[in-house]
């Protein structure tokens, strides 16, 4: 009961503010297998190649790129319109050329992400976790929303209605999250063991929804495991390995934050985390410079 209440109370928050609506373009990609969404796309390669290209990509070379992940001009035109509108683009002319580049903000946040993503370090039960307590005015519940939604993105588990908690493995990126959304005042971090009372496993099935996040690896699995015996046995082209790493890389982007690094000891015997970061490791390793590769060449052939 006690975990149907607390989960209850991570889904009634009904108002959405600009900053979630940001946040939500650069971490979700969808859920229960869906193929992920032209402007999910289009975040992972401006974060993944367009960051290192002076944080600029050309608008012909965003189209090339994003019809050979099978995506249609005007597919490409809302995607950049509608992260435009939310600032994730701006717009830029460099050389003549109209392109764009990630915002300020959205670089700063996609840094963040950088080590969760592609180190995701996983805490060990002799970890110390990260317990956020908070307690914001009525008079400002804009930001008391504002605060759930970054705590519930940053992977949190919710404990009670004002205690969250989560691997303190994460306590710098959660301090820099907090600062740069202007909620640090509203908040007090505490970092620690659990010393009672109750199986701490259990309690964690209760502050995190394990059967979803499961369900999600076991689908990144069977979508990848057999990609990932293919390019052992055989290379694939620069252009093909960049079709299938784009996608991948932005489902799995999710999953980071939705298990933020749980000690494996306090998670079922059958947790699938290792086996897919397993098959993602060696997809990156085996699909990224490929995939490089054919962004240079595009952009060569377009300047």
């Amino acid at each position: 009961m006690e975990c149907d209440a607390a989960r209850l109370y991570a889904v009634t928050m009904t108002t959405v503010t600009d900053s979630e609506r940001s946040l939500r373009e650069i971490l979700d990609v969808g859920e229960d297998g869906a193929p992920p969404a032209p402007r999910h796309l289009l975040v992972t390669l401006f974060g993944t190649f367009g960051r290192t290209r002076d944080n600029w990509m050309s608008v012909a070379a965003i189209v090339r790129l994003m019809e050979t992940l099978g995506v249609e001009g005007s597919s490409v035109r809302s995607a950049i319109s509608r992260l435009k509108r939310k600032n994730i683009l701006v717009a830029q002319r460099r050389g003549g050329s109209a392109g764009y580049s990630l915002s300020d903000h959205v670089l700063e946040v996609i840094g963040d992400g950088d080590d969760r993503i592609f180190v995701h370090r996983r805490a060990t039960a002799a970890d110390p976790w990260l317990v956020a307590v908070f307690s914001v005015p009525e008079s400002e519940r804009d930001k008391r929303h504002l605060l759930r939604t970054t705590l519930t993105r940053l992977g949190f588990g919710i404990v009670a209605p004002g205690v969250w908690v989560v691997p303190a493995v994460m306590a710098d990126e959660v301090r820099r999250a907090l600062r740069r959304s202007g909620l640090d005042e509203y908040v007090d971090l505490f970092a620690g063991g659990h010393v009672g009372f109750g199986d701490l496993s259990q309690k964690v099935s209760c502050w995190w929804d394990l059967d979803a996040v499961s369900r999600e690896y076991r689908q990144f699995i069977d979508r990848y495991a057999q990609l990932a015996e293919r390019v052992s046995e055989s290379a694939p082209s620069d252009e093909d390995a960049f079709a299938v790493y784009v996608p991948m890389l932005t489902v799995w982007r999710r999953l980071p934050y939705r298990d933020p690094g749980i000690p494996l000891a306090n998670l079922p015997s059958d947790w699938p985390a290792v086996a897919a970061e397993q098959i993602f490791a060696h997809l990156y390793e085996e699909l990224h410079p490929a995939a490089e590769r054919y962004v240079s060449e595009v952009d060569s052939s377009l300047t």
